[in-house]
């Protein structure tokens, strides 16, 4: 029987894999897991991995660097590719030299850039527009020299991924909810952010696994998702907020939160806001038909989840 090792087992993603597995798989990661598991590891990937792996074991890795409040100003590719980069590589090396060679890999859809046709596909091109985008491809480079070295890698590309717990960005959202004050778009919200659910991404993973591992990348998203600004005002109804939907110029948000980041002010990263008025579907087909998966949560219900969960956490 295989074993399951989740690298970055303690993020939000992985803990809700954790959930999916009854707590039956090894954990490795630099904090301590919150949910149980049949073993933990504190491991550092950007360093020699010591751990062993055994030949029949499936590592799913969803370690990485993100955006969040303590990323750099300088240096930044530096920051992303130690972990995405240079972590991934000392993880497959790692299990080459044990004997393993199966893993799901979680990339992200920022590889892609801005769409150039919809729905955004796993052959579009990759024109990302800020550091996690391009260590993200890096990444998925070395995945895919190590299938010609054998291994059999599936790697999955979300959107944004939501759920109960998630906080980092929508924070501000939330925040803005909870004063009841206007909660401003980028641009008019009337175009579409797909987002998709972080228990719908623990379920493809394993589906991933039941399915054999296919060689190949696939996009994860939410289905039918609505506008921005229909998303937003339910929101606010279900949070039982005064606040309401304040469209504005994208262009001029836009070089707004350009200017304010030089200054050293951040208040959104590039790669957040420059498709944040976009519309931004994925296709999910390949998903849906090769792997039997079905997102099960829209985008309403896994932003209210969230929100609940901030509430509970304040």
């Amino acid at each position: 029987m295989h074993r399951i090792v989740i690298i970055g087992g303690s993020g939000f993603l992985g803990q809700e894999l954790l959930r999916a597995l009854s707590g039956k798989a090894v954990v490795l990661d630099m904090v301590p897991s919150i949910e149980k598991c049949d073993e933990f590891i504190q491991t550092d990937i950007t360093k020699p991995i010591d751990f062993t792996f055994s030949s029949g074991d499936i590592v799913i890795q969803v370690a990485a660097n993100q955006y969040h409040n303590k990323v750099p100003r300088k240096n930044r590719q530096e920051f992303f590719d130690a972990v995405n980069v240079g972590g991934n590589r000392n993880i497959l090396a790692k299990m080459k030299a044990d004997g393993a060679n199966s893993m799901v890999f979680f990339s992200t859809d920022m590889v892609y850039g801005l769409p150039q046709y919809l729905p955004v596909d796993t052959k579009h091109p990759q024109t990302p527009f800020g550091f996690y985008g391009k260590s993200k491809i890096k990444a998925e480079n070395l995945c895919c020299e190590y299938r010609e070295k054998g291994f059999i890698i599936t790697i999955f590309r979300p959107r944004m991924i939501v759920g109960k717990g998630r906080f980092g960005i929508l924070t501000k959202l939330f925040k803005l909810m909870d004063m009841g004050l206007p909660v401003p778009t980028i641009g008019s919200g009337k175009n579409c952010y797909q987002m998709v659910s972080v228990s719908d991404c623990a379920d493809a993973a394993l589906l991933a696994i039941k399915n054999g591992l296919p060689n190949k990348e696939y996009n994860l998203g939410s289905k039918n998702p609505p506008n921005v600004r229909q998303l937003l005002k339910t929101l606010i109804k279900q949070a039982n907020s005064r606040s309401i939907v304040l469209p504005t110029w994208g262009w001029a948000v836009k070089a707004t939160l350009g200017i304010i980041g030089k200054l050293g002010m951040e208040m959104m990263y590039k790669e957040q806001y420059m498709i944040a008025d976009t519309h931004y579907v994925v296709d999910i087909s390949d998903t849906e038909k090769e792997l039997g998966w079905k997102p099960k949560h829209n985008d309403e219900d896994m932003l209210f989840a969230a929100y609940k969960s901030y509430q509970e956490k304040k």
